[in-house]
């Protein structure tokens, strides 16, 4: 069963970065692609990155030359770097684990969760 633990959430103003780090247990890790979601209240789980295995990666609209996500296969942990926060960036921050089938969007496609870390960018 794998375990994902998010850290590095937190309070930051307007245009500061932040570092968001999972870290993962269990077994073949860099098999797997991974996954940062965000998601505010009332709102469902928006897909904000993602690093296949061979090195694809998607970015949100909306956070791309901003966000940046990384894998270090070797410690087990995906890493999503936060630059020139914007307020609307303020929300719970999950780690997530692909399948690898169906559409990357989707929330189902994923099997592992982290249990979320809150982001708030104040002005």
């Amino acid at each position: 069963q794998v375990q994902l633990v998010e850290s590095g959430g937190g309070l930051v103003q307007a245009g500061g970065p932040l570092r968001l780090s999972c870290a993962a247990s269990g077994r073949a890790f860099s098999t797997y692609a991974w996954a940062w979601f965000r998601q505010t209240p009332g709102n469902g789980r928006e897909l904000v990155a993602r690093l296949g295995t061979g090195g694809f990666t998607y970015y949100a609209d909306s956070v791309k030359g901003r966000f940046t996500i990384s894998r270090d296969n070797a410690k087990k942990s995906v890493t999503l770097q936060m630059n020139s926060l914007k307020i609307e960036d303020t929300a719970i921050y999950y780690c997530a684990r692909s399948t690898g089938y169906g559409s990357i969007w989707d929330t189902q496609m994923y099997d592992a969760w982290g249990q979320g870390t809150q982001v708030t960018v104040s002005s």
